[in-house]
Order: C-alpha cells, then structure tokens, then sequence
C-alpha cells in the first residue's frame, strides 16, 4: 500500500465519520493529493486552537462588557469566570502575596485555595496587569473595603485586563500542549485537532486556570512518547502543582512499567516528578506553611457540591453526608475503580496506551469527586483526544459535557428551581447525563484495550483501508 501525502494519516481517511461528513467538500482525500507548502497538519491544528480561543473570547464578552457585575447575565450567557472576582477578592487587586502569613494580610483576605501552581501565576498575572495599567497607587485600596474594591477609580477595568492577560498567558500555554499533543504520534498529527477544536475548550477555557494543567499533561504524554522518563515525571510533577490529578498519570505508567519490565523508567519518573513538585511548593511552604497547607484542608473539608453524583444523593435522600464519610467512600471507590483498570491493564492481550490508562483512572476519579465544575472536561481533553481519536464518540461524549455546561449556570441562577419549591431535579438529570456520557468514552476505551483491533491507532489505517473513490481531490 502507499504511504499517505506528507507521511501521516489523514482524518478523512482515518475516521468514517470524517470520511462521510467530507462528501459536502468533495470527499475523502485521494491517493494522488498533493501538499501545501505551508500549511501542515500542525500548523493547521494550531490555527484551529487559536480560533477555538479566541471564539472562547467572544462567548465571554457579554460578561467582560460590564466587568462581570451583572448578577443574572453571567449565568444567562453562560459567560461566568473566577477570574475577575478572585482578582479583588483574593487580594490581587493589591498585589498580595497569595501564602502571606501576615496577620493584617489575613485578617483581610482568605487563603489562595489553589494549588501553589495555580497561585503563582495568579499573582504574577496580576502584577503584569498593573504594569499594563501604569502602576496605580494602591494606597487607596488599603482603606477600602474589600467588597468596595471594585467600585474604586480603576479597578474594574484592571479586573477585565486581569482576564485578559490570563486569557493572553494561556493561550500560548494552550499552543504548546496541542502542538506536543501533536507531536505524540507523529503519523497522526490531526488527533490534536479534537483538543483544538474541541466545543468543550471553547466554553469553558476562561472559566478558571485550569488550562495551566493541560500543557504539563501534554508534555508528559510527549515525553513518555520519547521515551524520556525523566521529563515525564518533571511534567507530571509540575502538573501536580497546578492542579492534582496529573498525579494520577503515575497509576498509569505503573500498569505499562508492569507489563513492560519498565519499573526502573517509571521509579525515575515518580523520583523526579516528587522533586520537581516539592521545588515548584518549596516557595510557597517557606513563606507561609498553614497558608500553603489551605487546599488541602479545603477540599478535605468541604462536602457534597456542584456537579458530583454526592450531591444528587444528598439532596435526593435529604441525607446531609459528612464531609469525611464522603472521603471515605469516594476514595474506597476509586481505589477499587483503579484496581479495577490495573487488572484490565495486565489482562489485556496488548501493553496498553499510555493515554488510555490515564484516561480511565482520571474519569474514574471525576465520577467519585465532591465536585465537578464545567471546567472539569479541560483535564479529560487531551487524554481522551489520544485515548480514543474518533470524532462521533467526542461529540456524543461532549455532548454531554455541555449539557451539563448549561445547567449548571442555570441552576445557580435559579432557572431550575420548582414553582412550588424543593430541589431542582432536572439539575440531577443533568449531573447524571454528564456521568453517562464519561461512562460511555471510558467503555469505549476498555473495549480498545481488550480488543487492541478496536483501537484507531493500533488498527491503521493504511491509505486505502477507507473510500478511496475521490482518489484526485486536494488534500486539506
């Protein structure tokens, strides 16, 4: 068979689903396409990413227009982020060293409740935006208020240059994980294109910081790709740092070291990874330990919340769980939901993906937590891009995402609640959606691993394994 133009695998070629929505613009590519001297697949996905961005941009502007003041809108619209609130209420505003022990500090703000990654930037961000700003005077702020900030000459239009500095940051950082996603399998560079262009990124980029994670995934799954297992664990130790569950990716690599005889690869990668994560916190710890130690007390202490199958049980039952039953039994299950893929990983007939592994534990993680904001589905993005690179079951498992999406802004404007009072029940059918649609990508990716056949990028294709009858089209 003859290698594909330009030596990797083409989506319309690759994917039936591709294959029959390309019949509109002429069809499959052909065996005799030629090659743009330009525009690459990589090119071409980043170019998607930024579109996918900046449209992001655009679905946010009702609530960047009026500095995300109007209570109802950002639900309405859908257009809420954290961003601009967290800027005067976290003490960015004031340019406040985010782990301060200091008393009056304190007194005034809570604690970051972020990861150190997450807090680090969120503070530098904001000391860029003042420079943009001509470095006001910020005595002013210190008489003030906290809850007056934002009424202060100024502010508001440094809250809506805060988002966009961020919005400016992470997009570069978005970039660069689709361009290592890219890199990942080189014969199938278009895969990246399910995070570029993904409805999911486009809603729900700006919401918070969690695109900071993304790019330190991307670059493990990069680096492990290379077989560089050092670099795969500075990544996953970065990542942590930011956010915690690219901790989970080392599960991953402990079945594929099993099956491999790779313990050493994977002890380098756990050793290396604990260090770069202790050097990205060491900051943060020296200046103020208890402030440092405020995620983990908040999400240990917090109970049921958005989006969580908890939540459905508690309202449901009335039963108002504890905080710590609703650890233990979270944990207990997800202990068992990834033994559970450490079996199917050992018993399969072939060493599984890396992406796949880290794609199961992740999701079983999700459907167990105390809370699922929409920005959630940013850490299944480029996993699941490389774990299963099939468009129809993206949509049908985004689908999902964003239903969810919308109903969770219109629970917490009060669009769902009952005429005649009590718990918003379509906001239960909404969770449970989302979690079906998780199921529904994570059964797909066991059937892959226990079917190697199933798998897209085990399977092919060669050129001709789909329709070939539009054999002289240009190739896109």
């Amino acid at each position: 068979m003859t290698r594909p133009p330009g030596g990797h695998v083409h989506p319309t070629r690759d994917d039936a689903f591709l294959a029959s929505f390309s019949e509109g613009v002429g069809g499959p590519v052909g065996s005799r396409a030629g090659r743009h001297p330009w525009w690459t697949p990589v090119r071409v996905v980043l170019a998607l990413a930024a579109v996918c961005l900046a449209l992001g941009l655009v679905q946010k502007s009702g609530c960047y227009a009026d500095s995300w003041q109007n209570g109802q809108e950002r639900y309405t619209q859908m257009c809420y982020s954290d961003l601009p609130y967290l800027y005067t209420g976290r003490g960015f505003a004031e340019l406040t060293w985010p782990y301060s022990d200091d008393q009056e500090v304190r007194a005034r703000y809570p604690v970051m409740e972020y990861p150190a990654g997450i807090s680090y930037w969120a503070w530098g961000t904001s000391h860029v935006t003042q420079w943009l700003s001509g470095s006001p005077d910020l005595s002013p702020r210190y008489a003030a208020p906290v809850d007056r900030l934002h009424g202060l000459e100024g502010v508001s239009e440094e809250a809506r240059r805060y988002v966009a500095v961020n919005a400016v940051g992470l997009a570069a950082l978005t970039l660069l994980a689709v361009w290592l996603l890219a890199g990942v399998h080189p014969r199938r560079p278009w895969d990246a294109a399910l995070v570029a262009a993904s409805p999911a990124l486009l809603l729900t980029a700006w919401i918070n910081w969690d695109l900071l994670a993304l790019v330190f995934v991307a670059g493990a799954l990069w680096a492990w790709s290379r077989d560089r297992p050092v670099l795969t664990g500075v990544m996953i130790g970065l990542g942590t740092a930011v956010k915690l569950y690219p901790l989970f990716l080392l599960g991953a690599l402990l079945v594929i070291g099993l099956r491999e005889r790779r313990l050493k690869d994977v002890g380098a990668a756990a050793l290396f990874g604990l260090v770069a994560w202790g050097l990205a916190n060491l900051p943060g710890y020296v200046s103020g330990p208890n402030e440092w130690a405020r995620f983990w007390t908040f999400n240990s202490d917090r109970g049921a919340d958005l989006g969580s199958l908890w939540l459905v049980l508690d309202q449901a039952l009335d039963a108002g769980f504890a905080a710590s039953t609703i650890n233990l039994w979270s944990w207990g299950i997800f202990a068992a939901w990834c033994l559970g893929v450490l079996v199917i990983g050992l018993r399969a007939p072939e060493t599984p993906r890396f992406a796949q592994l880290g794609l199961l534990i992740l999701i079983g993680f999700l459907l167990v937590n105390k809370v699922y904001s929409p920005q959630y589905v940013l850490w299944l993005l480029p996993l699941a891009a490389l774990a299963r690179p099939r468009w129809r079951d993206h949509l049908v498992w985004q689908g999902g995402e964003i239903f969810y999406f919308a109903m969770v802004w219109f629970y917490l404007g009060g669009y769902l609640d009952p005429s005649g009072g009590g718990d918003a029940g379509f906001y239960w059918v909404a969770i449970l959606v989302r979690v079906l649609a998780e199921l529904y990508l994570a059964a797909l990716v066991v059937r892959d691993v226990l079917i190697p056949s199933h798998d897209p990028v085990r399977a092919g294709p060669e050129p001709d394994q789909l329709m070939t009858t539009r054999s002289n089209v240009v190739a896109v």
